[in-house]
C-alpha cells in the first residue's frame, strides 16, 4: 500500500513537470506555426526539443532528485534517447494526421499534437522511471543466520553491499 501511495505521488509530480513542459511545447509550437510560419513537423520538433530541456531540469532537480545520480552522463544520454523516441511518437501522430488524413488546419494540428503527446507521455513516464532515473539501491536487510551472529546479525556479503551502497550515495551527493 505504501508503494502505491509513493507511485501516486510520483505520478502527480510527473504530471506537474509534464504539464509545464506541455505549456512550453504548445506555446512554442503555436509561435512557430503562426508567428514564424514554419511547417507543422518542424514546429513540433523545435517545440518538443525546448520542452525536453525544461522537463529534464524539473525531473532531475525536483521529481527524481533523490534518485541515483552517480552517472549523470548515462542519465542524460538515456533521457535524450527516450525523449527522442517520445518526440518521434508525437511527430508521427502529427504527420499521420496532416499528411495522411489531410487534417491540416492549425486547430486540427493542435488536436493531433494532443493525441501524440498523450501517447508519448505514457511511454516517457515508463521509460524515465524504469531506466533513466533509477532508484538508489536500498541497504540489504540484516540476516538472522546463526553463523553471522558475530557480525552483528549480518553476513559479510550483506555488510559489503551496504558499504558499497553507502559509498555510491555519498559519491552521488558529492557531485
Amino acid at each position: 500500500m505504501q508503494k502505491l501511495r509513493g507511485l501516486s505521488g510520483e505520478v502527480v509530480k510527473f504530471g506537474i513537470v509534464g504539464l509545464s513542459g506541455v505549456v512550453v511545447n504548445f506555446a512554442v509550437f503555436w509561435v512557430c506555426i503562426n508567428g514564424l510560419g514554419l511547417a507543422s513537423l518542424r514546429s513540433n520538433i523545435v517545440a518538443t526539443v525546448i520542452a525536453i530541456a525544461t522537463n529534464y531540469l524539473g525531473y532531475r532537480y525536483w521529481l527524481y532528485r533523490d534518485r541515483d545520480a552517480a552517472s549523470r552522463k548515462r542519465e542524460i544520454t538515456l533521457f535524450l534517447v527516450y525523449s527522442g523516441i517520445g518526440m518521434l511518437i508525437e511527430t508521427g501522430v502529427l504527420g499521420l494526421s496532416v499528411y495522411v488524413l489531410g487534417l491540416d488546419s492549425h486547430y486540427e494540428q493542435l488536436g493531433a499534437k494532443v493525441i501524440g503527446l498523450a501517447v508519448a507521455t505514457v511511454f516517457r513516464f515508463i521509460s524515465y522511471r524504469t531506466w533513466v532515473f533509477k532508484a538508489v539501491p536500498e541497504p540489504a536487510e540484516p540476516t538472522a543466520a546463526p553463523e553471522a551472529n558475530h557480525l552483528g546479525g549480518q553476513g559479510l556479503a550483506a555488510q559489503a553491499e551496504m558499504m558499497l551502497a553507502a559509498e555510491q550515495i555519498r559519491y552521488a551527493k558529492a557531485e
